[in-house]
């Protein structure tokens, strides 16, 4: 997918391996710049990628996040992207749900959100907390 969509920023998420494996496979794939947490064991781990396009500035990180701010050539705002990762695990959801809404609170930038598509029954406690924001 990135050779055939070419993106000049990428999110991994589950990735399972640690920050400097991540790093390994990031810079494999052509990204130079990224920012990598760890999976805990074989579970979670995330990446954010970027390619030169992009000037990126952390804000917040996490086991379940990376909050950034990013500035492109070609753009004349300031826009903030969030790759979000929230507990698959139904007694965990409410912590992500709270971690979803205190990154909400802030709302000086434009927010980009996104993803695949899930199923509508797994989707609604999402979609209310992204309206809260």
């Amino acid at each position: 997918m990135l050779k055939q969509h070419n993106p000049n920023m990428v999110f991994f998420m589950e990735t399972k391996v640690n920050d400097k494996r991540m790093e390994r496979i990031r810079r494999r794939s052509g990204f130079i710049n990224g920012i990598e947490v760890g999976a805990d064991g074989s579970r979670g781990g995330l990446c954010l990628a970027w390619r030169e396009e992009c000037k990126v500035s952390l804000r917040t990180l996490s086991k379940n996040h990376i909050d950034v701010l990013i500035e492109e050539r070609n753009v004349q705002e300031v826009w903030r992207f969030t790759g979000f990762y929230g507990s698959p695990y139904a007694n965990s959801q409410l912590a992500s749900w709270s971690l979803l809404r205190a990154l909400g609170q802030e709302q000086q930038f434009s927010w980009l959100s996104g993803g695949q598509p899930r199923e509508e029954r797994k989707m609604t406690a999402f979609r209310e907390v992204l309206d809260e924001c």
